[in-house]
């Protein structure tokens, strides 16, 4: 399970395979970030790799309404490192520095019009972008980046823009990851294996007490602005299933009318449901090609690629209202997102299993009390109440990313994620 960059002691700096893969990166000096840095750009370039091989072959794809194109998302890796690091005149000042303060200019004229708002608004000037120049730029980009981190002081002030744009770049390409399975991209059996979550038999739920719990990051080393700051309040004892509802569990909501039953869907959900049946004729999960009732079986598309889904594997690809219409079915509830940390932080040792799909949560994304918000303003401030809570993180996810506190979020509707979702009792 991913470790809680807030406990415990840190590996020595020369056991740099623990760092590269797990969220003590947080608290990472320049020499181990470095090596972070390389990594995630070696990943990238992967991935961008991918999307030539396939546009060589004449795919070009369709347009997803929550995912921008392909160039435009690994362009916006390398713009967002320049742009906050190379770029950045007083980044030095960590979280404290003014995002409306003087910057150099970019390397290319037109960039901040391209990358600054995201999603982006001026889609057309994407046009011109050429996987050459896009791959040239991250290499160069890098470059300087680790020249400029080779000379910064181990200081969290000093580091925060590169822990930063590592986070960014490791989040931008689980959506490219997104983006190949939303538009069949298909990609070769060991990756499409590697990103697939493992069957695992069922445990029982697990009873947590009552008791005073902190919720957020309270450091040292890096947090997303809102992570921060740091509260405890008091949680009642609560019950929380040990891992992500399974596709068995799923198959019999559905096996029991579960997508016909108006009385099990919030008046938001049952509309959403309904646009998409007047359409797709929404019946299951989405990539979802055939869900037997009968047979239990369960043929979803990965990658292109129809594949059968194990009955003890987490179910994937849900939206939040899915994700609350099982819990309404089941006589249960979604989990408060301090019953997950708790959990999370606490529980491990005793079964609770996490790190495989996404899990929606029943908040709604809300700045923490005395929040203030990060440089990025964008990040947090656009989703605050409009966006649902997910946490722990997916197959596809950098391991390091995995902090038991980080705070995902995204609209209800959303179910191009590899997602999932587990349940309290009510």
């Amino acid at each position: 399970m991913a470790a809680d960059p807030s406990r415990g002691s840190l590996p020595e700096l020369n056991d740099s395979a623990r760092w590269l893969d797990s969220p003590l990166i947080r608290q990472a000096g320049p020499e181990v970030l470095s090596l972070a840095l390389m990594n995630a750009r070696n990943h990238t370039l992967a991935l961008l790799a991918c999307f030539e091989q396939a546009m060589a072959q004449g795919w070009s794809g369709v347009p997803q309404p929550h995912l921008p194109p392909a160039l435009w998302l690994i362009g916006r890796i390398g713009w967002f490192q320049e742009r906050w690091i190379l770029r950045n005149l007083h980044r030095a000042q960590g979280p404290a520095c003014d995002p409306l303060g003087p910057r150099m200019a970019a390397q290319r004229a037109d960039a901040d019009a391209i990358w600054e708002a995201d999603p982006p608004v001026h889609l057309e000037l994407c046009e011109g972008l050429k996987i050459q120049d896009l791959r040239g730029d991250l290499l160069q980009t890098l470059e300087r980046t680790l020249e400029l981190l080779s000379g910064t002081p181990q200081t969290d002030e000093a580091l925060y823009f590169f822990r930063l744009a590592l986070h960014h770049e490791d989040l931008q390409c689980e959506r490219l990851v997104q983006l190949m399975q939303a538009q069949g991209l298909p990609v070769e059996r060991g990756l499409r294996e590697h990103w697939s979550a493992p069957a695992v038999a069922l445990r029982e739920p697990l009873w947590l007490p009552a008791g005073q719990a902190i919720l957020g990051s309270s450091g040292p080393g890096f947090a997303f602005d809102n992570e921060q700051p740091a509260y405890r309040l008091a949680v009642p004892a609560f019950e929380i299933d040990a891992q992500p509802v399974t596709w068995a569990q799923y198959v019999e909501f559905v096996d029991d009318g579960g997508y016909d039953r108006q009385d099990l869907w919030s008046a938001p959900g049952w509309g959403w449901l309904q646009d998409l049946a007047a359409g797709e004729g929404r019946r299951g999960p989405r990539h979802v090609e055939q869900i037997g009732v009968a047979s239990g079986a369960v043929l979803q598309t990965r990658f292109g690629q129809p594949t059968r889904m194990a009955g003890l594997q987490p179910v994937m690809h849900v939206s939040w209202w899915e994700a609350d219409a099982w819990c309404r079915w089941a006589g249960r509830r979604l989990p408060l997102e301090i019953e997950w940390e708790i959990a999370a932080t606490s529980a491990s040792g005793r079964g609770f299993r996490w790190g495989d799909v996404w899990e929606w949560t029943a908040n709604r994304l809300a700045p923490y009390e005395g929040f203030v918000s990060g440089p990025d303003a964008q990040y947090s401030l656009g989703g605050f109440g409009r966006t649902r809570v997910l946490r722990g993180g997916s197959r596809v996810s950098a391991a390091r990313l995995k902090s038991p506190r980080l705070r995902h979020f995204a609209a209800p509707e959303r179910d191009d994620l590899f997602c999932g979702f587990r349940s309290c009792a009510v």
